[in-house]
């Protein structure tokens, strides 16, 4: 577990914010109030959306947009056979498996009121019972957005599922197309 600063910098990031407000990476991470937990794990190099573009790749243009909408509200973790913060906003392909559980623990440390969690995956953790456990232990809200394919109704199941662990919301980005407008309709409902 780390975090990653070596990639590129999108604009409304973080890292954009603190550098562009002279502030520190904490001090920018104050006014977060939200951590998008990204899969980037093997599964996520599947070439089925958008224009023939893998997950991953449509994800990271959908993720750099929201971020440009919405300057220093989201914190971004990658995670696959590990999480990974990521003050940049791009999510480095780390290809691997998916131990979203592992994620949400590194995650919990921001478990504070008024913090919304949003998971954007194909919902194909490596242990989901593992995953919905640790997601039962949240007091803030998590809300899940899923970008596989239609012909996988397990995987936008098991996101539905963990979703409604704490009260959150599950949608559904087709082809990943609508991720940046469906995960800022989930940060702006109540």
């Amino acid at each position: 577990m780390g975090v990653n600063t070596e990639l590129s910098v999108v604009r409304g990031s973080l890292a954009d914010v603190a550098s562009q407000g002279g502030q520190s990476l904490a001090e920018a991470f104050v006014t977060a109030e939200a951590v998008i937990l990204c899969d980037v794990s093997g599964s996520m190099d599947a070439h089925d959306s958008r224009g023939g573009r893998s997950r991953y790749d449509v994800a990271c243009a959908e993720l750099g947009a929201l971020q440009a909408n919405l300057p220093g509200r989201l914190a971004v973790i990658a995670f696959s056979d590990r999480p990974e913060f990521v003050p940049g906003g791009v999510p480095p392909f780390l290809s691997g498996g998916t131990d979203l559980a592992a994620a949400l623990r590194f995650a919990k440390v921001a478990d504070v009121p008024g913090m919304r969690f949003i998971v954007i995956s194909d919902g194909e953790p490596d242990n989901a019972a593992e995953a919905l456990h640790v997601a039962a232990t949240f007091t803030s809200r998590i809300d899940t957005v899923y970008v596989g394919p239609e012909a996988f109704p397990q995987g936008r199941e098991f996101l539905e599922r963990l979703a409604a662990r704490h009260g959150g919301q599950s949608v559904t980005a087709d082809r990943a197309a609508q991720l940046a407008t469906q995960a800022a309709r989930l940060l702006l409902s109540a």
